[in-house]
């Protein structure tokens, strides 16, 4: 099933490269609701930007004058995270810009693909000189990020520390990490390097991954003064069957009016999907369509969602 997934994503990712360049009005991108549908964009495109992404030449409408910026999570990158996310934001007639950040230097392809491994601090400077080039090229005087999993902190830690705080008008986070993991006693394994003395940076291969533990320095940053600002409206999206999030709803940090806890789960308990089918989980998008215009709701699906997917079934 996996591979007739992935050789049905790389055939829909060839046919757009071929069919060329022309107006985004101009064609509907296909949306394959299903976490994987950025890996096959991936393997006939190795680095590139997911069709519809990163168009430096796009001008917000008045409908939606805030470019929508991508932050993938941990072993995620530009094209294989947002597989769903790109053509569903892109035929709603907004600007889609993504990156790679926290990649592994000095790595071959398809090494280089796996972002989210880099220390979540150098991460967040990656990701303020990115907006800093959208906002250039735009005009706009804001961006809204969209980020699942660790990219749910990463532009926090950007807000809070590297002056994002007023370029960020909403911070949606699919299966947001407020606070860390304890996933495999990742807290255990923390408390210990710490009383080691060894640092997230001599944490092999995956830095980032250390830092989840909720003790960590940069957790504690994350936390330190609160979680959120006023003049950000925040929404969080998780999934009770989350098995990298523990527990699930530490991403549910409480707050004021501007912020808004989403459990998908919550009036559809078809929908099965974890930590990574949440961000293909066709629910899961249409809570997120709506966090970014709220002027303009629309009814919220209740698919019988897979685990790992999230494609109905």
């Amino acid at each position: 099933m996996y591979t007739k997934r992935l050789l049905a994503a790389l055939g829909s990712a060839v046919a757009l490269l071929l069919a060329g360049s022309g107006p985004a009005s101009a064609t509907e991108l296909p949306v394959d609701y299903n976490f994987f549908a950025g890996i096959g964009p991936e393997l006939a495109n190795p680095g590139g930007s997911l069709p519809g992404s990163n168009d430096y030449g796009c001008v917000p409408s008045s409908e939606h004058p805030n470019p929508v910026v991508l932050a993938h999570g941990t072993g995620g990158s530009q094209q294989t995270n947002w597989g769903t996310y790109v053509p569903l934001l892109k035929n709603e007639g907004y600007c889609v810009f993504a990156l790679t950040y926290g990649e592994v230097p000095g790595v071959p392809w398809p090494l280089t693909a796996i972002g989210g491994m880099g220390l979540m601090e150098d991460s967040a400077r990656e990701l303020a000189v990115f907006v800093d080039g959208v906002l250039a090229a735009t005009g706009a005087s804001k961006v809204d990020i969209v980020g699942h999993s660790q990219g749910t902190v990463v532009p926090a830690y950007y807000a809070k520390y590297l002056g994002g705080r007023d370029k960020i008008d909403k911070h949606v986070s699919i299966a947001p990490a407020w606070n860390g993991t304890t996933v495999a006693g990742a807290d255990v394994v923390g408390r210990t390097m710490r009383e080691l003395g060894i640092k997230p940076e001599d944490f092999p291969i995956c830095h980032a991954c250390a830092q989840l533990d909720p003790e960590s320095r940069f957790m504690r940053a994350i936390r330190e003064g609160g979680h959120y600002f006023p003049e950000i409206e925040y929404t969080n999206i998780a999934t009770k069957y989350d098995e990298l999030i523990m527990p699930y709803w530490s991403g549910l940090q409480p707050g004021g009016e501007n912020v808004h806890n989403i459990l998908v789960q919550d009036g559809c308990d078809v929908d099965y999907t974890e930590h990574a089918g949440v961000a293909g989980s066709r629910r899961a998008a249409f809570f997120v369509l709506n966090a970014l215009d709220p002027e303009h709701p629309r009814p919220v699906p209740c698919d019988r969602a897979a685990p790992f997917t999230g494609s109905p079934f």
